[in-house]
């Protein structure tokens, strides 16, 4: 009597890619999913700038999002043996697997700036949000806050905080908002101005060094700063280059456009951790579940013995809060480049309060009915391929994590 043989799959990363791959590898009843991520809690990570603010506390429980059949393992993988196919974790146990899901995310980038890892506050992750909101409320409601970096999430943070009556002053280190169209960003420019927030954008304001309570300038000005934030960048773990897979410079795991490791075909990424054919995806939300459901299809198509399918990835918007009252959605065509039409104000802000509730959404609709997420399926393969074909290959940058 021949017995089917059960296939063990390992997701890293309880993120929004993971929780999306994990969801949807529960689709065959001959599958073993295990979830391995260091907190108990799914982060909503688009809400961090909330938490700061004290409208939100971004953590929602895993119940609430992950399908009964998952297994949560609340761990950190330290090392990918891809030759015996087994996890270290740093709680000392070993994981095998058959397939590896790597969805790690990005985290905060180091900042190279003398001073900055010392005295400004990263906001990327959960534990970085918590240790900025208390030093917030000891901070008179006088005081300066400065915040660094003037994509997505610093945009956030300074209205955020603006709107409850700080002196927030916005270092732009270039563009405000470089992502959007130029008539974007002047709606986003003047939302602040109301606001309050002191924006400083142009080559001048690329910052230097920061002390306990200055902001340096390269055109020579010095910031008075009681507590800086720190915006300017995204990395990704380094559990894929110590593990010896190839990566691209900054580190994300290189895959084709099945999203399997051009290492080996046990191993596929999703979300910002993720690399394919060395043209990376913007760091997003909007980008990791289908990523995410991606990946667990591919997965699914090799357990069954039939050819994956390729990366189809369309994109939208770009939505951002400007405050609880106000926003901008920031549409783009396929190639993921802005447009000129917004919706902003206070539609703008229903829309992105729309986006951050459908989000946790998609993940549990996934989990209670597997196979029921559709977006990764919609049409922009074809955007990319055109992509692939016309981008020259250059050493990736650092991008900003937006919704």
């Amino acid at each position: 009597m021949n017995e089917s043989k059960n296939t063990e799959v390992v997701v890293i990363g309880g993120g929004y890619a993971g929780v999306m791959a994990a969801n949807r590898l529960t689709r065959r009843g001959d599958v073993t999913v295990t979830l391995v991520n260091p907190r108990p809690d799914f982060v909503h990570r688009v809400r961090l700038h909330q938490l700061v603010g004290g409208s939100d506390a971004a953590v929602i429980a895993y119940g609430d999002v992950l399908a009964e059949g998952v297994h949560l393992a609340v761990d950190t993988v330290a090392h990918i043996d891809k030759n015996a196919r087994t996890l270290a974790l740093t709680s000392g146990d070993t994981l095998a697997y058959d397939y590896l899901v790597y969805a790690v995310g990005s985290g905060s980038a180091n900042p190279a700036v003398p001073g900055a890892a010392r005295h400004a506050y990263p906001i990327a992750t959960l534990e970085d949000a918590q240790r900025l909101r208390p030093a917030l409320d000891a901070a008179p409601s006088t005081a300066m806050v400065t915040v660094v970096g003037a994509g997505p999430t610093g945009i956030e943070t300074a209205a955020e905080l603006a709107e409850q009556g700080r002196a927030v002053t916005l270092v732009c280190g270039g563009v405000l908002g470089p992502y959007l169209h130029a008539r974007g960003r002047r709606t986003v420019a003047a939302r602040l101005a109301r606001l309050g927030v002191t924006v400083l954008d142009g080559p001048g304001t690329k910052v230097t060094a920061v002390t306990q309570d200055t902001v340096q300038l390269a055109d020579g000005r010095e910031l008075p700063s009681t507590v800086t934030i720190w915006t300017a960048g995204f990395a990704v773990p380094d559990l894929a280059a110590r593990s010896g897979l190839t990566t691209d410079a900054l580190g994300r795991l290189l895959t084709d456009e099945t999203l399997t490791s051009v290492d080996d075909a046990h191993i596929v990424a999703a979300g910002d951790s993720a690399a394919p054919s060395g043209l990376p995806l913007r760091m997003s939300c909007q980008a990791a579940m289908p990523m995410g459901a991606r990946a667990a299809d591919t997965v699914l198509s090799r357990i069954a013995g039939e050819q994956p399918q390729t990366l189809n990835q369309p994109f939208a918007a770009q939505c951002i809060s400007l405050g609880r009252n106000g926003g901008i959605f920031q549409f783009a065509n396929r190639l993921d480049t802005a447009v000129w039409f917004n919706v902003n104000g206070a539609l703008g802000a229903k829309l992105k309060e729309t986006v951050c509730k459908v989000i946790p959404k998609h993940l549990a609709d996934e989990a209670a009915k597997p196979g029921a997420y559709t977006m990764h399926l919609k049409s922009g393969g074809a955007a990319r391929t055109r992509r692939l074909q016309t981008t020259p290959t250059e050493a990736p940058t650092t991008t900003h994590q937006t919704a």
